[in-house]
């Protein structure tokens, strides 16, 4: 039985015994009753003010009144300034817990013959997985559990961008100053030996570029190409990167590295394909730390060249224009102005390998709908992107969409790959885990039991705080880790909402045997506590459906912690194993099962596990 149409239903009815006029369920607002006032739903009754011609107030006690003697679910109503409280019987809501109890599959919808893709991750060969990768994993693999969860099939994907000349600086800089290590050798893990080299060519770039500037080449440039009045210091700043493509040596052997891998050349490819196994063999281990898994892996050396075929058809039908070798769309009106789709060398953009990946998707999988998780930075490509798609009329354009997520800063402030200040993904994951263990010795609480299930329950715990301190954040929101702040058994954290589940559970193991769940059909003075967990427990379906719609796991990590908090606050308040009454007991121990089962599921979508002991 949904409640909310019960209500809704029961409204309409009102507004027509009593008014003699007809509404709809569109025309019906409500939303759950502030804590502040008794009630379960509250129903706005200002729009139906023409109807009834008379003040708010008048409206809510004539419509509460017609809706308890008619309505079986609701008890009561009381008017606050013209919004009707609604409280639902307790008859309702002990056939909702008895029902949900037995239910295996509660908060899982039914499969709705849909399926959806997500790309999450998507990370480059030339360095290892860092803090913002871990912010776009998260959010890809939570938005895969919560669609699946709210009925599709999901497919879990990433597109590894594995070729260009940064793939080529770090190949170079290896070939050149790495005296042939390898991860097995070196013992340094495969993707961090490699950004280790990509940050080593920098290094040595910047000493090159420095020295070039002494010569007597760098002064005529300056000479030749300064704006008026510009000092040595900012023109130098400002031509790093043309003196990358003109005069610098490491420029020059980059490229022609990038020329050889082109065009195939032997040697190339194998150093190509060494390097990039080193580094697939690292992520696949720091996917094994977070929990994560793919279902279908897509490479840019296989998809770069993708997008001509697409191309070819819009300029076919007048959508693309062609000037010389540069082909673009005008999408001025869409305030995206003109999108350059093949440069004026006649080489690809991501445009075009994104046009033609998508299409290789569709035919690989026919998803209705394809969720691409990448950073805000990237808005103006994806809307580009998915214009060209729609103009050219593809079935599967209007099921596109850019999660696009905010920037992740430390306290210390942003990272930068090419310094080598990025926090590496493996040492933030060992930094909450070593967090969480020294939280762990000053509480003691885990000392009779073994040293590894210590360890599991402490890398657990570490997880967990990491998740969930990344996933609490609304993904348009920028946001600052705090790996101290993450662990907090008190704050607004995944161990808080952990440990919610421990006292749950411990409260279950001492009652094993000792009541008879039975009798909870008899308790009917309901606590407003167990009303507020209650209502809870009945708002998770929906808000499964409803954060599968809007691609927010922020709203599931929300929820999580606000039926901790409330069942915090129940236990501190009310007795469970020492109720006032068997039947109390029985009915407390019910609930907070339920409570356990909803906290278990819904962290789940997280990606979060849940400790028996902690």
């Amino acid at each position: 039985m949904n409640i909310i149409s019960v209500i809704q239903e029961g409204v309409i009815n009102a507004v027509k015994a009593v008014y003699g006029a007809d509404i709809d369920s569109k025309q019906v607002s409500m939303n759950v009753t502030r804590k502040e006032f008794e009630g379960d739903y509250t129903v706005v009754v200002f729009p139906f003010s023409k109807i009834a011609r008379k003040k708010p107030e008048a409206i809510a006690e004539d419509l509460g009144k017609h809706i308890v003697e008619h309505v079986a679910e609701i008890s009561d109503f009381n008017v606050i300034k013209g919004f009707l409280n609604l409280s639902i019987g307790s008859e309702f809501w002990s056939e909702f817990l008895n029902a949900a109890t037995v239910d295996p599959d509660f908060g899982i919808h039914p499969s709705n013959g849909k399926k959806v893709m997500v790309e999450f991750s998507s990370p480059n060969t030339n360095k290892p997985l860092h803090l913002g990768h871990i912010r776009n994993i998260l959010l890809g693999w939570s938005c895969s559990k919560i669609l699946q969860a709210a009925g599709y099939e999901v497919i879990k994907t990433q597109i590894v961008n594995n070729r260009g000349i940064a793939i080529c600086k770090s190949m170079l800089s290896w070939k050149k100053f790495a005296n042939g290590a390898t991860p097995e050798n070196s013992g340094i893990k495969g993707d961090r030996m490699v950004g280790d080299y990509y940050v080593m060519f920098t290094k040595k770039y910047e000493e090159e570029y420095l020295s070039w500037q002494q010569t007597e080449k760098a002064i005529e440039v300056y000479n030749e190409k300064k704006k008026e009045g510009q000092e040595k210091e900012a023109f130098f700043k400002g031509y790093k990167n043309d003196y990358f493509n003109e005069y610098s040596e490491l420029g020059k052997e980059a490229k022609e590295m990038l020329l050889k891998w082109e065009n195939n050349d032997p040697d190339t490819l194998e150093l190509w394909k060494t390097m990039n196994s080193w580094v697939l063999e690292g992520f696949d281990k720091t996917y094994a730390k977070l929990g994560v898994d793919f279902d279908k892996l897509y490479f840019e050396s296989d998809t770069y060249l993708l997008g001509k075929e697409i191309i070819e058809k819009g300029l076919e039908k007048g959508i693309l224009t062609k000037e010389d070798k540069r082909v673009f769309i005008d999408l001025e009106t869409k305030g995206l102005g003109r999108k350059t789709v093949i440069k004026s060398d006649g080489t690809s953009t991501y445009t075009s390998q994104d046009l033609g990946t998508a299409q290789l998707r569709w035919n690989d999988y026919g998803t209705e709908k394809m969720v691409y998780v990448v950073g805000d930075e990237q808005i103006s490509h994806f809307q580009g992107v998915f214009e060209i798609l729609k103009k050219l009329g593809e079935p599967y354009a209007d099921g596109l969409y850019h999660l696009a997520y905010g920037m992740v800063d430390l306290p210390t402030g942003r990272m930068k790959t090419r310094e080598g200040t990025v926090v590496d993904a493996d040492d933030l994951i060992a930094e909450v885990i070593e967090e969480s263990r020294q939280n762990a010795k000053e509480r003691g609480e885990l000392h009779e039991m073994s040293k590894e299930e210590q360890e599991e329950i402490i890398r657990n715990i570490g997880l967990a705080a990491l998740k969930f301190f990344i996933i609490k954040v609304h993904p348009k929101k920028r946001m600052t880790f705090n790996p101290k702040e993450s662990v907090d058994l008190q704050g607004q954290t995944g161990p808080y909402v952990q440990n919610a589940y421990v006292r749950i559970q411990s409260i279950l193991r001492k009652a094993a045997g000792k009541a008879d769940l039975e009798k909870s059909k008899l308790y009917k003075d309901y606590e407003s506590l167990e009303k507020d967990l209650l209502n809870q427990i009945y708002q998770y379906p929906a808000l499964v459906k409803s954060a599968a719609e809007d691609y927010d796991p922020s709203s599931i990590a929300n929820y999580c912690y606000n039926i901790a908090k409330t069942f915090h606050k129940f236990y501190h308040d009310h007795s469970i194993l020492k109720a006032e009454s068997e039947e109390a007991k029985a009915f407390r121990l019910k609930l907070a099962k339920m409570v356990g089962r909803v906290l278990k599921a819904a962290m789940s979508l997280l990606g979060i596990e849940m400790p028996e002991r902690m």
